[in-house]
């Protein structure tokens, strides 16, 4: 097989990560106008972001099972299939529900029998350095549609519609899909056994109740209750809502393990978080899509709702951090030349940490100049190192059996913190607000007690991240505020949404360093591992972990026989 058609796989397999990561970012900086062509309010928006995330998070390890069971190849076609009919429909959406419909549940539920098979089969194509290259690529061409996504969809966003970027995704999957043949046909699973439909309702609903308080979190009240709409012996239901989620996880942690007592296939073993490097990896590539995820909403919003910038200029002031990820997720495999994956992740998240803190700095009214640039490209860089990295870790950490299921949890760990990303990072600067507008009122003496009670009230009831014009134009239908008093207010307004964006990227530099801390078990080894080496066991090359898997060629095939079944 000659050079090109070496690399001919990849081409296909990056283009689908390509397309998986384009229209989230599309969205993000179109927030203003699918609240105007959908008369909806921001938080809606943010809900249907989140939802996207959250449907691809609980349904991912489903997904990679159904890969080991039918064929990675095959459930790769029929997830872009799902995925081209979510895009059309998105493209056509006449209401927020067919909205929420099309992108966050169909596209997916796609996305989640796309991905852990891409994974997988980027893993399996490719050995020894060609896979770290391979890796490097995918995650270049993640970074490319972030970077693409905020231009492209600004644009057309701006001067056609941002329905077009979902119509050009329909003819994406296509070319895909006829693109398939570069990607070798692959035999059939040896056996086929049964989806495990209580663990798949089990996560997929303890997830989903986790994100669910997060996201509503801004509005409910985490303790003292805001505007819930109910009550838990006088508190928010918030954190009841967390605790539920987190003992239906239990829940299905436990029956995992029943189910493997007995002999039957669960749908992710639980003995893969014995793996430290695996476990190290999901950690570090949750916590890059938290912080990711979150700054690409709350400072995309505040351009659009504070500042007034349209989507394709909200797109230019994002094209720092877009190219500085894109450059360096590319370049980053030619680093373990001279470092190693634990070096450069950790490097990764140092520059993060670096950059949200410099962003803090540079926040000013209007978000512009210089420092403020220089901060969105050393963002970019920092995620982009890890970007390079992380992939290959958690493939490099399991045995060749494993990919399938280790894809399915390197992509549920992405897009959970994509979900939480969005949803705790945004009801963080929504709770900032509502805190900092509160406070400055009632410290202010030329506010009037009354109109403090009564801003105070209302506040409690629940407030949203408009423009100041918006707030100021609703004062003036009070006749009982005086105008000096309306501006004041007004002022305060927008001194805290400066506060609660702030807040939010303070809230990302606590994530970013905290993650440092679990970064102990990336690899500290430059050699790239081969296909299904077990970092654990010490990189043991290609044929030896082949012959330790009875010789099953799923470098080459499907082989869903993870284990004995």
């Amino acid at each position: 097989m000659n050079r090109a058609s070496t690399w001919k796989p990849l081409a296909v397999l990056g283009t689908a990560q390509f397309l998986m990561v384009l229209d989230a970012s599309v969205m993000n900086v179109s927030i203003s106008q699918l609240v105007e062509d959908f008369d909806t309010e921001v938080t809606t928006v943010q809900a249907v972001i989140t939802l996207y995330t959250l449907v691809m998070a609980a349904f991912m390890l489903t997904g990679g099972k159904i890969g080991d069971m039918f064929g990675r190849r095959r459930v790769f076609v029929v997830g872009l299939v799902v995925y081209g009919v979510g895009s059309g429909l998105t493209a056509v959406a006449p209401t927020v529900g067919v909205l929420a419909l099309g992108w966050s549940v169909v596209e997916g539920l796609g996305a989640a029998l796309v991905l852990p098979a891409l994974a997988a089969l980027v893993a399996g194509s490719y050995r020894g350095r060609e896979r770290a290259v391979a890796y490097g690529v995918v995650g270049g061409l993640a970074g490319a549609g972030i970077a693409v996504g905020p231009l492209l969809g600004g644009w057309v966003t701006t001067y056609l519609t941002w329905r077009l970027v979902f119509a050009g995704e329909v003819v994406l999957v296509l070319a895909i899909l006829l693109l398939m043949r570069w990607i070798p046909p692959q035999p059939a699973p040896a056996t086929r056994t049964r989806l495990d439909v209580p663990g798949a309702v089990l996560s997929a609903a303890g997830l989903a109740l986790v994100v669910l308080a997060v996201l509503q979190s801004g509005t409910w009240g985490w303790v003292e209750p805001r505007n819930p709409p109910f009550t838990v012996l006088g508190f928010a239901p918030t954190l009841f809502v967390v605790a539920l989620g987190a003992a239906v996880l239990y829940a299905f942690c436990a029956h995992e393990r029943r189910r493997e007592r007995r002999g039957a296939t669960p749908l992710v073993s639980l003995a893969l978080f014995g793996n430290r490097p695996l476990r190290a990896g999901l950690i570090a590539l949750f916590n890059q899509n938290t912080v990711l995820l979150g700054l690409f909403f709350v400072i995309p919003l505040y351009l659009q709702v504070v500042q007034g910038l349209n989507a394709f200029e909200t797109g230019l002031r994002l094209l720092p951090v877009s190219v500085t990820m894109l450059v360096t997720s590319m370049c980053g495999s030619l680093l373990l030349r001279v470092a190693s994956p634990r070096t450069v992740v950790r490097t990764g998240l140092l520059v993060l940490l670096a950059a949200t803190l410099w962003l803090i700095a540079a926040i000013r009214p209007e978000l512009a100049g210089a420092s403020f640039g220089w901060a969105m490209a050393l963002l970019g860089t920092g995620l982009g190192l890890l970007a390079s990295q992380l992939g290959n870790t958690v493939q490099s950490s399991v045995r060749t059996s494993e990919r399938s299921e280790a894809g399915g949890l390197q992509y549920t760990a992405q897009n959970l913190g994509s979900s939480l990303g969005t949803a705790l990072i945004g009801a963080i600067l929504i709770g900032a607000l509502a805190t900092s507008v509160t406070a400055r009122i009632e410290s202010d003496p030329k506010v009037s007690a009354a109109v403090a009670q009564q801003v105070g009230t209302q506040v409690e009831a629940g407030i949203s991240f408009v423009p100041a014009d918006q707030v100021s134009a609703a004062l003036a239908t009070h006749p009982e505020v005086p105008p000096q008093e309306a501006a004041t207010l007004v002022d305060h307004y927008r001194d805290a949404q400066i506060q609660g964006l702030k807040s939010a990227i303070l809230a990302c530099s606590v994530i970013t360093a905290g993650a440092l801390l679990f970064t102990r078990h990336v690899p500290a080894d430059r050699r790239p591992s081969g296909p299904g080496t077990d970092a654990a066991d010490g990189g043991a090359d290609d044929a030896t972990d082949d012959a330790a898997d009875g010789g099953a060629d799923d470098a080459a095939g499907d082989g869903g026989t993870s284990r004995s079944r």
